[in-house]
């Protein structure tokens, strides 16, 4: 069996961008192999939900956290309270990696040691999922807010260590 990572942008996706990360997922599951990610919105919460259609015993998967479950449910709400995304996406996310949690426990590897939520911790956590993979594929995903530099850091990395790394490139800034 091959893990493969999956790694992307979480601030916007659009319709086309999801049905290819659902059919490369599936694609993935069907095979018999499995999927490493970072739990986060976006490319990550809809490579689990296929994931998790395709394998619902989750044997199959691997999310890595840069924090423990309860308090990344914190930053989650926290971020909804600052209007950085909505209650309902925190609390879908949520939902969903306790789902994948009483599903199969060994499946979210939780970060026990790290108290706070922040940018070099989630560089952190891809760290984790490179190490994990046998292969990346990488969905980079332009926006007006971001040049999807956690995605980069990641296809980096992969790269650096020697894992076949394919990109997808999305353009979504405004025209």
């Amino acid at each position: 069996m091959k893990w493969v990572g999956i790694s992307g942008g979480w601030r916007r996706t659009n319709q086309k961008i999801e049905d290819d990360v659902r059919g490369i997922v599936r694609e993935i599951m069907e095979r018999g192999d499995g999927i490493v990610s970072g739990g986060a919105l976006g490319i990550d919460s809809i490579a689990l939900d296929e994931a998790m259609k395709c394998n619902p015993g989750a044997d199959r998967i691997k999310i890595f956290l840069p924090a423990t479950l309860d308090r990344y449910a914190k930053h989650y709400r926290k971020r909804a309270q600052e209007g950085v995304i909505t209650t309902g996406q925190a609390e879908d996310l949520i939902n969903q990696l306790t789902g994948l949690k009483g599903a199969s426990p060994k499946a979210l590897v939780e970060n026990l040691e790290n108290e706070v939520i922040d940018k070099e911790n989630y560089y952190k956590r891809n760290s984790n999922v490179v190490a994990a993979s046998d292969e990346l594929i990488a969905f980079r995903i332009k926006t007006e807010l971001s040049e999807g530099m956690g995605t980069h850091d990641t296809v980096k990395k992969a790269e650096e260590n020697g894992i076949p790394v394919k990109v997808y490139n999305y353009d979504l800034t405004e025209k």
